[in-house]
């Protein structure tokens, strides 16, 4: 049987395509240890429809 581990997927979504009223949204889904990050991440990722790096934070 498969161990249950510490790593768990989560959805990271555009907080600058929300506000900007363009159609869409931005995702991406990544894995994070939820032992040694227990707040919700914030990375800078590439958003294709704003053609820019922007904030994408985690959701539930």
């Amino acid at each position: 049987m498969a161990k249950k581990g510490n790593r768990v997927q989560v959805i990271l979504e555009c907080t600058e395509h929300k506000n900007s009223g363009v159609g869409g949204t931005s995702r991406y889904i990544t894995t994070k240890n939820r032992k040694n990050t227990t707040a919700r991440i914030e990375l800078r990722k590439y958003n294709s429809v704003l053609k820019k790096y922007t904030v994408h934070r985690e959701i539930k």
